[in-house]
Parts: structure tokens; C-alpha cells; sequence
């Protein structure tokens, strides 16, 4: 009863080392679930690769990682005054601060990069801030962009990066060190010709990890295979089948992140077209799985349970043997899988 990952461990491997030429510097980032890994495998991935430096997302999971990871653990929520405290290893610990406040309950020591308030506008201290940072009881190990993924009126990310360093030199502040999301390589070696006293560093995680989709691939067991046929009643709410078929139950379901969709930023008019088409199809029960048999998607046959999914499979189609795996497609950053097997 597994929702399993399969990864071609050496092109996956490979396609990490590619990365790590194309951007110098660059710091792995585990958080969240993962990105389907989990941040353990990560953490350890990170340490195979050689570098000094692993981001992740809160202070509970740098603890998490803290002995699967033996180099800096950068953390990449800014640190609040007055937060739970977590069990550090605090020689190792890099605390993000955004705001003035954070910096100055610090205790005296403590290492710290200090994020930018960029077009993001999410959180970050603002250039008139800089001069009166109380920074001087700190270790300051640089500071930090956080840039837009999408830029409709034509800026240039470069020039936004100039600005800041800059500022934080103007300000009497170090620019020997600059963390970077969501910057292209050549954008990076354009800083890199701009600054060459600064090291910039890019932080990636999605890239990095789930960069190359042909190394992974998911799959679902089949655990139960029952026929039915048209008009006959299934499930909680006792639905009725609409032609003669059958009913699988494969694992995977809401517990694994199956069936849960985070909101997305929608581009142009025929996206827009494809979600009011999905959603009028919803009012009438009518949702596509991810789930994919013979090269055939396939219907939910009712809203996934908390663990398995029930699918229709038309009759005209053979069904799986129970024990058999089906293929779906699903959000690695969102799933949370079984097991993760290497091969």
C-alpha cells in the first residue's frame, strides 16, 4: 500500500553537478516536504555535493537536518523577537532577520544575513534602514534578495541586485557577500562582471532537486479492483456508475497530498478557458485524477479518501491486477510519498 518516487539516481545526480558549474556558489535548499525527498535525504544529498551550505525554510527544520548536514545551516524564515526557541547547533545556525527590531534582540554573536526589502515585497529592511542597522553585536555573513519570479514591466533584475549593493555600501556595510532567489546564471555573471568583490550566491531548491522531470517518475499501487456496472451505487455518497467499468482503489490520498491543489497564477485567456471548463465539470463530480492507466487518464470516482483514491475505469479498457502500479502525475512540492526508491 505504497505511493512510491522512483529516481534514476545517476542522472539525477547528474543533473545537480550541472547546476553547481552553471551557478558558483550555489546553496541547496531543503524545506518544507522536501520537494517529495524530504529535507533528511536533502540535507544528505546537499553534504554528498560538497557544499558548505545548506538553506532551509524554519529554525524546527534546520534542528531536524542539523546531523544529516554537517556544514551551515542558513534559515531562511526570518527570525522573529520573542519565537519558540528550537534547539540549535548555534555555531552552525545563519538566522535570516528582515526587520530592525529582530537584529537587536539577537543575542550578541549570533550569525546572521540580513534580508532586502525587494520588489518582492514580502519582507526585508528598506534602503533608508541601513545606516542605523544595530548590527554591530552581530556576525554579519551578508545579506539577502528575494527577487520577483515575473516581471511585466521589463525591469531588469540586475539593475534592482546594483541598487541594493550599492546602498549596503553606501551604508558603510559589508557587499562581501550577497544571497540571491530566483536569478538566471547569466544574470549572475552579469553581477559578477558589475561587482567583482562581491560573492553572490544563489539559493535553489526546485531546480536543483526537481530540475530534470525524466529522472522521476510516481507510481501507485493497485489495491483493490471491483466491477460494477451502469447505474449500480458506490461509494460514500453511493453515486451511480455512468457505463459498465471498474472501480480501483490505488493508494494515494489526501493525507499524501492527492486531490490538493494550491492556487495558481493563470497567463492568458486559454488558461483561463481549461480552469472554467474544470470547474463547471466539478459542479457536476466530474474530476480528473491524476492517476493514468494504459495512457489513459482517469475520472476520480469520488473525492480521494484520506489515504486511498477510488478511479473509474471504463469498461473498454482491461483492468490492473491488484498489486499492479499505475502512473500519475502530481506536484512534488505538495506530496508527500510512501517512499522514495533509488534504481
Amino acid at each position: 500500500m505504497t505511493l512510491t518516487m522512483y529516481v534514476d539516481g545517476d542522472r539525477w545526480r547528474a543533473h545537480q553537478r550541472g547546476l553547481l558549474a552553471e551557478f558558483p556558489g550555489l546553496v541547496p535548499v531543503a524545506k518544507g516536504n522536501g520537494y517529495g525527498f524530504g529535507n533528511r535525504r536533502l540535507a544528505e544529498e546537499a553534504a554528498r555535493l560538497g557544499s558548505p551550505v545548506l538553506a532551509v525554510g524554519t529554525a524546527d527544520e534546520a534542528a531536524a537536518t542539523a546531523d544529516a548536514f554537517p556544514g551551515d545551516l542558513l534559515v531562511l524564515t526570518p527570525y522573529r523577537a520573542g519565537e519558540p526557541e528550537a534547539e540549535l547547533p548555534a555555531d552552525r545556525v545563519i538566522r535570516t532577520v528582515a526587520h530592525t527590531e529582530a537584529l537587536a534582540a539577537l543575542p550578541a554573536g549570533a550569525r546572521v544575513v540580513i534580508e532586502c526589502m525587494t520588489g518582492m515585497r514580502r519582507h526585508g529592511v528598506r534602503v533608508g534602514e541601513l545606516p542605523e542597522l544595530p548590527v554591530g553585536h552581530l556576525a554579519l555573513e551578508g545579506f539577502a534578495l528575494h527577487l520577483p519570479l515575473d516581471r511585466p514591466d521589463g525591469s531588469d533584475p540586475v539593475d534592482e541586485v546594483t541598487e541594493w549593493v550599492r546602498a549596503i555600501g553606501a551604508a558603510g556595510l559589508p557587499t562581501d557577500v550577497v544571497y540571491l532567489s530566483h536569478l538566471a546564471a547569466k544574470d549572475v555573471r552579469r553581477l559578477a562582471e558589475r561587482h567583482p568583490d562581491t560573492d553572490f550566491r544563489s539559493r535553489i531548491g526546485t531546480r536543483l532537486w526537481l530540475g530534470d522531470v525524466g529522472a522521476m517518475s510516481s507510481r501507485a499501487t493497485v489495491l483493490d479492483v471491483t466491477p460494477i456496472g451502469r447505474g449500480e451505487r458506490y461509494g460514500y455518497r453511493q453515486h451511480k456508475a455512468p457505463s459498465d467499468g471498474h472501480l480501483l482503489v490505488v493508494s494515494g490520498g489526501t493525507a499524501h497530498g492527492v486531490g490538493l491543489e494550491a492556487p495558481k497564477y493563470v497567463h492568458g485567456m486559454l488558461q483561463r478557458l481549461k480552469g472554467l471548463a474544470r470547474a463547471c465539470l466539478a459542479t457536476l463530480n466530474r474530476t480528473l485524477s491524476p492517476y493514468s492507466c494504459q495512457g489513459k487518464q482517469l475520472w476520480f470516482a469520488e473525492p480521494p479518501h484520506m489515504q486511498v483514491s477510488i478511479l473509474f475505469l471504463p469498461g473498454e479498457h482491461k483492468a490492473p491486477a491488484v498489486g499492479d502500479e499505475l502512473a500519475l502525475t502530481v506536484r512534488h512540492t505538495t506530496t508527500h510519498f510512501d517512499r522514495v526508491v533509488e534504481r
